[in-house]
């Protein structure tokens, strides 16, 4: 055995060699350097934990939480509903006035806001400066127009509203001739939506009717049954609940309101 490895015998510690009775060169080795093997770390024990389980809602809070959702949700409804009543309403026809094209028992939507209208001239008078005088109404969407199917309060007594044709606006002049047809202004009104030469005066004389400011005149479709401005006279528009915009009932005749146009008669 050389020196070499008799200095690291003994699993390789000098302090350990296979014969101590031989004497190292170099001296003896420090106790500082003596081998020691290093203490094993400690592993941990695995700790095995339950999953965590959320606490179950207590009845009160179960019961909470279900009446605070069927709150939230009639607010939901109740919002829907009063928007879609501000912009149409339902409506059920009742009697036979305007048959041939509306029938009894027929359901539609209306629309409440197509004739719109307001005074320019108050909001005006609001400003610094002379006050306007008279009215300037204004229509954002459009004013009764011939050939629109109006809802609207009669000037009579009657518990429920009317549906009428529009047949003259403000300012024309109407006339039921003996032929059985419409003049406005002079001019034969072409109704393609009636049966013929039906239009009679059988209450008032067949006398020329101008229409005033703020006011139109309307006919039933069915001439010969029907409760009109030929009894009552011109309509105010502000008694205009609204225009037909839509039959929903019965289903087979499902669809918009026909609008008719007259290009025999210059609209105003």
């Amino acid at each position: 055995m050389t020196d070499e490895n008799a200095r690291f015998a003994g699993d390789g510690n000098p302090a350990l060699s296979h014969n101590p009775s031989q004497v190292d060169p170099l001296g003896p080795v420090s106790g500082d350097y003596a081998y020691r093997s290093a203490p094993a770390e400690p592993v941990p024990a695995a700790v095995e934990t339950a999953p965590a389980t959320p606490a179950k809602p207590t009845a009160a809070k179960s019961a909470t939480r279900a009446v605070r959702e069927i709150v939230e949700t009639l607010l939901l409804a109740l919002i829907i509903f009063v928007a879609v009543r501000a912009l149409v309403l339902n409506f059920r026809v009742d009697g036979s006035s305007m048959v041939p094209n509306l029938h009894d028992q027929e359901m539609l939507l209306v629309n409440r806001n197509v004739y719109l209208h307001f005074d320019l001239n108050n909001w005006l008078n609001y400003l610094p400066g002379d006050d306007r005088e008279g009215q300037h109404i204004v229509y954002p969407f459009h004013p009764p127009e011939r050939g629109d199917i109006i809802v609207f309060n009669p000037p009579v007594a009657s518990e429920k509203p009317y549906i009428k044709r529009v047949i003259a606006v403000a300012g024309e002049t109407v006339e039921i001739k003996q032929d059985g047809y419409v003049y406005i202004d002079g001019q034969k009104l072409d109704e393609p939506y009636i049966q013929g030469p039906i239009t009679e005066c059988n209450v008032r004389k067949c006398e020329p009717v101008t229409v005033p400011e703020g006011d139109i005149y309307v006919l039933g479709d069915n001439r010969r049954n029907s409760s009109d401005s030929r009894i009552f006279g011109p309509v105010d528009v502000d008694n205009i609940i609204g225009k037909a915009w839509l039959t929903y009932w019965p289903m087979e005749d499902f669809g918009l309101v026909p609008h008719y146009d007259y290009p025999g008669v210059p609209e105003r």
